[in-house]
């Protein structure tokens, strides 16, 4: 039988008492991990806003031709700043699972930083960096000063069943039609679009595809706001916590291998902001469990509504290819973001790599307040399986 719809979900902390733990847990807390929603804060349909309006609703034709007010060139003295940050770091022999504001302190850059969490968080939702010196820095040092950048927006949260808080972003030859299995982050597969399981998500171009791996984004608020005006019953069914997304084996002792949501919530608290959370490969690898049973089947309202979803964000979408050394960052709130197919150089050349960081941006530091346990949790969201230790590979594994 398939989960009944008044079932409560659970409140374990994460927060780590034991100061030992520190040795394995840098910062004394681990990633949340996937959880489903308060079933109780989830509001119906009728209480959505008609439209939704300010910086977090734009559409392509507001960015495409003024690039000035989403891409920012590092300046020599970024540049230097960040470097010095990481010599002293690399220095110092840490951990990288162990950087923070503290050992990796920007004073020149970090007020500029801090104005973009903010715009991240409530404005438009991206910004695309440029200049970051990877082939002169090598991977390491770039990892270092990539994931110190990263400390002045938010908490680095674990990425996979493994622990992962620096990604990989990579083709390792895994097959993409096994969905139930592959995470298509490890594919060269084309990504529909989709948000991932952080408050912010970081991609740092390492070495380009031969073809294709370009980056699409879209304001999911003006996504809803079409679907509103255009197909609303397709909005309402976004809307039902009648959509199970697979969790491919990443999962704790006890819990279910999936997990039963919305992909349209409304924040807690006074503003009530809509907040998505969407990925249509983890749908569409769930027949193991719904032939058997366990859970319903994706209803025809559910197909029309993921494909009608899909073909709005396409229609809306802003298109950017990322050089060697830019910078992606995005909201995970309120933007959609996807990826086209692409074909790797031939060896010896290097294959596409991106170094990816999901950050946790928590109640208490101005994060959006969501309708799950774990929401006012310094690393809320992201994948924790039992008490996996966070680990910053320097490629992928």
């Amino acid at each position: 039988m398939a989960p009944a719809l008044t079932e409560l979900s659970p409140a374990a902390p994460h927060q780590l008492q034991d100061q030992s733990s520190k040795a394995d847990f840098p910062d004394g807390s681990k990633t949340s991990g996937q959880h489903p929603p308060l079933y109780h804060e989830l509001h119906s349909f009728e209480d959505f806003p008609d439209k939704i309006f300010g910086p977090t609703v734009w559409s392509a034709d507001d960015y495409v031709r003024k690039p000035e007010q989403w891409i920012h060139h590092f300046a020599d003295e970024e540049i230097e700043e960040m470097g010095e940050a990481a010599d002293r770091f690399l220095t110092a022999g840490l951990s990288l699972t162990g950087i923070t504001r503290d050992n990796f302190q920007l004073p020149r850059l970090s007020q500029f930083l801090e104005s973009i969490r903010a715009e991240l968080l409530n404005g438009k939702g991206f910004i695309l960096f440029k200049g970051f010196p990877v082939e002169k820095w090598g991977n390491h040092k770039s990892a270092v000063a990539y994931m110190g950048l990263g400390t002045y927006l938010g908490y680095f949260v674990s990425q996979n069943g493994k622990g992962h808080v620096l990604g990989h972003v990579k083709d390792l030859g895994e097959d993409a039609k096994q969905i139930d299995k592959v995470r298509i982050y490890r594919t060269n597969a084309r990504q529909f679009f989709h948000q991932d399981d952080s408050d912010i998500v970081g991609l740092l171009c390492i070495a380009r595809a031969l073809e294709g791996g370009e980056s699409d984004i879209v304001s999911s608020h003006h996504a809803y706001n079409i679907l509103r005006q255009e197909n609303p019953h397709v909005l309402e069914t976004l809307t039902k916590p009648i959509w199970y997304f697979d969790r491919k084996g990443e999962v704790s002792q006890g819990e279910d291998p999936y997990i039963r949501t919305s992909v349209f919530y409304l924040e807690t608290g006074g503003d009530k902001r809509v907040y998505s959370k969407w990925d249509p490969y983890y749908i569409q690898s769930l027949t193991r469990f719904s032939d058997r049973g366990l859970i319903p089947p994706l209803s025809a309202a559910q197909v029309e509504a993921a494909e009608l979803l899909e073909a709005t964000c396409k229609r809306l979408a802003l298109h950017m290819i990322l050089e060697v050394g830019d910078i992606q960052f995005l909201s995970n709130e309120h933007v959609f973001h996807a990826r086209t197919e692409y074909k790797d150089h031939a060896p010896p050349a290097p294959r596409r790599h991106l170094m990816r960081l999901w950050l946790a941006t928590p109640e208490a530091e101005g994060g959006w307040r969501l309708p799950f346990h774990d929401s006012a949790e310094k690393k809320r969201g992201g994948i924790q399986v039992g008490n996996t230790l966070p680990v910053a590979h320097l490629d992928a594994e």
